[in-house]
C-alpha cells in the first residue's frame, strides 16, 4: 500500500507530490519499482491524489484508490483491497526505499509471532530536548533509546484494521495507532539514504542519490 495523495504544497510542486519528476521520472515510479522488486510483495495498491485514480492505474499498472486528506485515511482506503495476512504501508515521498528494506520489514514481522507491526527507523544521532512554552527546555531525552520512524511499515492486517477504526486525522504514522490499540511494534534499522522528500532541498538530495544509484 503506497500512500501517494500528498499535495506537494511544502515542496512547492504546484501539484501532487507523487507526480513530481525526480531524476527524470515521477517520484511514484521509483517507489513502485522498489515494491515490484521485493520478493515479499504480491500486489500493489496506490492511494492516489483524488481524481487521479484512473491515471495512476493506467500509467503505473497498479490498483489505485482515492486517497484521503490525511495519510492514515489513505492507508485505510488501500487496506480495503488487501486480503493478505501481512500488508506493507509506505509513503510515496520516500523514493529511495529498496526492495531489501521492504523484505526485511516483512521477514521480521513474519518471524515475530507476538508482534503486530515492524517499522523502518533510523537511530537518532542528534541530542533531543523537550521544550515547553516560550521555548524553555524542560528535559533532555536519552537518545540511545530514540528512533526516527520512517516507512515502509509492515503490519498484520487484522491489527491495522482495528487500529484504523474511528478518527485517524491526528495520527503521524499508522504504527502509532497500532500502539494505542495495545499492539506490539518492533523497529528495523533503515539505511541512511531512505530520506523523505518534503522540501526542495530534500528533492535535490534525493535526485543526486538516485542518479548515483542508477
Amino acid at each position: 500500500m503506497i500512500a501517494a495523495a500528498g499535495s506537494g504544497e511544502r515542496l512547492g510542486a504546484g501539484g501532487p507530490k507523487a507526480f513530481v519528476k525526480i531524476a527524470g521520472r515521477p517520484l511514484l515510479a521509483w517507489v513502485i519499482d522498489a515494491f515490484r522488486g521485493a520478493e515479499s510483495i504480491g500486489a500493489i495498491v496506490v492511494a492516489a491524489p483524488p481524481g487521479t485514480e484512473e491515471r495512476v492505474a493506467a500509467e503505473f499498472g497498479v490498483e489505485a484508490v482515492r486517497g484521503g486528506e490525511h495519510r492514515s485515511e489513505s492507508v485505510r482506503a488501500a487496506l480495503e483491497l488487501v486480503g493478505d495476512e501481512i500488508a506493507v504501508a509506505h509513503d510515496a515521498a520516500r523514493p529511495l526505499v529498496t526492495p531489501a528494506l521492504i523484505d526485511l520489514a516483512v521477514a521480521r514481522l513474519a518471524e515475530s509471532a507476538d508482534a503486530d507491526a515492524v517499522v523502518a527507523a533510523a537511530p537518532v544521532t542528534d541530542t533531543i530536548k523537550e521544550a515547553g512554552a516560550g521555548g524553555v527546555v524542560e528535559r533532555t531525552l536519552d537518545r540511545s533509546r530514540l528512533w526516527a520512524v520512517q516507512t515502509p511499515q509492515a503490519f498484520r492486517t487484522g491489527a491495522l484494521r482495528r487500529a484504523l477504526e474511528g478518527d485517524v486525522s491526528g495520527a503521524t504514522d499508522d504504527a502509532m495507532l497500532v500502539e494505542r490499540a495495545g499492539g506490539r511494534v518492533l523497529v528495523c534499522e533503515a539505511p541512511a539514504e531512505n530520506i523523505k522528500v518534503t522540501t526542495p532541498l530534500d528533492l535535490s538530495l534525493a535526485t543526486e542519490l538516485l542518479r548515483a544509484r542508477a
